[in-house]
């Protein structure tokens, strides 16, 4: 979940509005991945969650890493609830169940990015090791139940947690039960961010698929293979999912502009205190709806970032592109998300190509395969072929991307072998949560427990 921000200058009308998406264009040679994943801390002892306070609580482990990496906290209402790289190359946030967040900073490699995973989980280790807490990399809770699950003291997240069980049925559950890993990428202009935007659309489901590993809800087997999946289909409708109007021929900035300003806000921020402010849509707030209920009660541009923040599309466009459809995972998968987005999207032919892959892909065809992909993953039908197939096809054009772009490292070698975690699952046909059900029937005797250590960081 991103940082909230403040920015006091003034919003006189929309066209601001847009010109703040478009101002994240850049040409090609400043592009940067920045790559963020979630996990579930929990104790070994006995494998329960990790509240936020006491010696041994996630608060405890932030100071510990604040100490360990000198890196500025993040304060609210007096409570650390993060760490931010002192020049703002990164920074660590808190879910609000305690998924512990890693929101790493913009770089120009794969390598770049495995080696930031790395150091972070060495760092995390070094403190919460002798406190006896571990992580957990699989995109859903597989354990506790939603009562079980400590809350994180975030203001934002109490006025989320009040409103979501009036929009859907599963907004908690996607507040406090899951976890993903999700990769941020560059646009050079409103046209390449709309090439982009389209494919990775119409493209995240097969993400889904490939990274699905959820199927344990309250220590048992729960139907899905994307119990994450599935719960974004119905959390807040109004604020995620697939977006119509991006299929459209000349889908651009201000479409996302005028679809941001009419769902509902969540807050207001000023002077560090978050005014609930979920009643009103940003088009209102602009309006004056809020002038005589908050202090300095018209927008600013703080504002409209934190608003974007609070969008969950399946792709979020900010002054940069969100993938946001695969599990958290294996820490082995999750330099692969990156490395298979980046493929796709960040080199000239391959970016032809799977547009070309694409191009004829209706909404209402996609959204069936949204709907599918929580269940069946690399099994759900489209077309006249499966997930699997278009998997594998995707992954040859991702693989075709990452050896046009001849990033090497130290040892000579280029990014593509990153992806070797996906093409494994396309090569078996079955998923991580597919395995992890194979498992669970046969050398985990049915019980959830070996989880904590196979899929442990």
């Amino acid at each position: 979940m991103a940082r909230d921000t403040t920015d006091e200058t003034p919003i006189s009308s929309t066209d601001e509005l847009v010109a703040y998406l478009a101002a994240g264009s850049k040409p090609a040679d400043k592009w940067r991945i920045g790559t963020e994943h979630e996990k579930f801390p929990f104790y070994t002892a006995d494998h329960s969650p990790v509240p936020y306070g006491g010696p041994r609580g996630i608060r405890a482990i932030l100071e510990g890493m604040q100490a360990t990496l000198g890196w500025d906290p993040i304060l609210d209402e007096g409570n650390i609830i993060g760490l931010v790289e002192p020049t703002g190359q990164g920074a660590i946030s808190l879910e609000p169940g305690g998924q512990f967040e890693l929101s790493g900073a913009p770089l120009s490699t794969i390598h770049q990015t495995c080696r930031e995973m790395n150091a972070h989980l060495a760092q995390v280790r070094e403190i919460a090791d002798p406190l006896g807490i571990r992580f957990l990399g699989v995109g859903g809770s597989p354990k506790w139940t939603l009562a079980e699950t400590p809350r994180m003291p975030k203001s934002r997240y109490a006025i989320m947690a009040d409103y979501m069980p009036k929009v859907g049925h599963e907004g908690l559950d996607m507040m406090y039960r899951t976890c993903t890993v999700q990769v941020n990428l560059d646009f050079a202009s409103e046209t390449d961010m709309r090439r982009k935007m389209q494919v990775s659309m119409k493209l995240q489901s097969i993400a889904t698929a490939l990274f699905a590993s959820s199927p344990f809800t309250d220590g048992k087997p729960n139907g899905l293979l994307s119990w994450r999946a599935n719960i974004w289909r119905d959390t807040d409708n109004q604020r995620s999912g697939l977006l119509p109007f991006v299929f459209s021929p000349d889908f651009g900035f201000i479409d996302y502009v005028d679809w941001a300003l009419d769902v509902p806000m969540y807050f207001v921020l000023r002077d560090g205190h978050y005014h609930n402010a979920t009643h009103v849509t940003f088009r209102q707030f602009m309006n004056g709806a809020l002038r005589n209920e908050i202090p300095d009660g018209m927008p600013n541009m703080g504002d409209w970032t934190n608003h974007l923040s609070t969008l969950f599309p399946d792709v979020r466009l900010k002054r940069f592109l969100e993938m946001r459809g695969a599990d958290g995972g294996p820490w082995r998968r999750v330099c692969a998300l990156p490395a298979y987005w980046v493929g796709l999207l960040y080199d000239a032919e391959a970016l032809d190509a799977a547009e070309q892959l694409t191009r004829d892909w209706q909404f209402q065809e996609v959204q069936a395969l949204r709907d599918a992909v929580p269940a069946y993953a690399l099994h759900a039908p489209f077309r006249d072929r499966t997930v699997r197939e278009i998997a594998r096809e995707t992954l040859d054009i991702s693989r075709l991307g990452l050896k046009n772009r001849k990033k090497l490292n130290r040892e000579g070698f280029d990014e593509t072998h990153y992806l070797a975690p996906l093409e494994e699952i396309v090569a078996r046909g079955t998923t991580d949560a597919e395995k992890m059900l194979s498992q669970y029937c046969s050398v985990w005797g049915c019980s959830i427990e070996p989880i904590f250590l196979e899929y442990a960081y």
